[in-house]
């Protein structure tokens, strides 16, 4: 395959995925967090609490927010990435729309509660674990859903923050608005919204979070092998993998011998192993978890590098 071919194939991967990541998080909102009127964060979220209490239709005032924050995308994110945060808010939009029109309604015109009444939480607790997995799917793969994962995904580019941090914090804002809404009837049920809107955020970006470092998280190796060259070939060109080689020396047996370092992503696991048993059956391995891996082929380090002005020398003088 060609590098052009590959790029393609990987851009293509990545649109189905955001496809899928969309539909969830639409099935998420329409079938679980909408006939409840529970609230969320996020544009999706603001956007339902202004429809909750003015009937303004949820999807329109999406797009209307969303076509502002596409600026801060352009400016900070890149045209490449602004590609896709179109695509999926256009997708969004149309998925909202399409849902909210084939779902049977309720007699105040919100989509059916297919848990019955009185399943506020357990609806909220199902539509946390779609929403948090669609949106991790997005994420994953170079999208965004607009909104304020446009503001979490440009922290995030420069900076070692989660993106479940910087969302929970413009969530805050977004479900505290609730107690401004005099539609949503007395303080008290104000207030009972606000705090299943910080349920719904907590659960959502926990899930987020939970899937996205479950998906970075990387492992070390430590192979001690007679067989040490062909692992190490197998390991190179099967798996395209880096592998560093040790020099030891065995305590017991006085003998020098090679060790095989490997840092690799946790999902790799089981096809090194694999290469190792089918070589070495009787080789000496220890996997150990990680706190973090950057560099090629792993994450990036985000961190600033502060300018220190060279101190000019003074010539000594004769």
């Amino acid at each position: 395959m060609t590098i052009n071919h590959k790029m393609l194939w990987n851009e293509m991967k990545d649109y189905f995925f955001i496809t899928v990541g969309l539909l969830l998080y639409t099935i998420s909102f329409t079938v679980f967090l909408m006939p409840y009127e529970i609230v969320g964060g996020g544009v999706t979220g603001l956007s339902a609490i202004i429809y909750y209490a003015t009937g303004f239709r949820l999807e329109n005032t999406y797009i209307i927010i969303n076509g502002i924050l596409l600026i801060v995308a352009l400016k900070v994110l890149g045209f490449k990435f602004l590609m896709k945060t179109i695509y999926a808010i256009v997708t969004l939009y149309f998925m909202l729309k399409f849902a909210q029109d084939i779902l049977p309604k309720q007699p105040n015109g919100l989509p059916i509660k297919l848990l019955g009444e009185g399943q506020d939480f357990m609806s909220m607790v199902i539509g946390c674990m779609f929403g948090g997995i669609a949106l991790a799917t997005v994420f994953s793969n170079n999208g965004s859903t607009g909104g304020t994962d446009i503001i979490a995904a440009s922290i995030n580019k420069y900076h070692n923050v989660s993106l479940g941090t910087v969302l929970i914090a413009a969530d805050f804002c977004i479900i505290g608005s609730c107690m401004f809404f005099p539609q949503f009837g007395t303080y008290i049920e104000r207030a009972h919204k606000v705090v299943f809107g910080f349920c719904v955020m907590t659960m959502e970006n926990f899930v987020l979070d939970y899937v996205m470092n479950a998906r970075r998280e990387s492992v070390q190796f430590m192979i001690f092998s007679r067989k040490w060259q062909e692992i190490a070939n197998a390991i190179g060109t099967q798996m395209n993998h880096g592998v560093t080689i040790l020099d030891g020396h065995g305590w017991y047996t006085g003998k020098e011998l090679r060790v095989l370092c490997i840092l690799a992503k946790k999902n790799e696991s089981v096809n090194i192993f694999r290469l190792i048993k089918m070589i070495d059956p009787n080789a000496f391995v220890s996997q150990s978890a990680v706190i973090g891996v950057y560099g090629e082929g792993f994450d990036e380090m985000k961190v600033k590098i502060k300018k220190v002005k060279k101190a000019v020398e003074e010539i000594p003088k004769e």
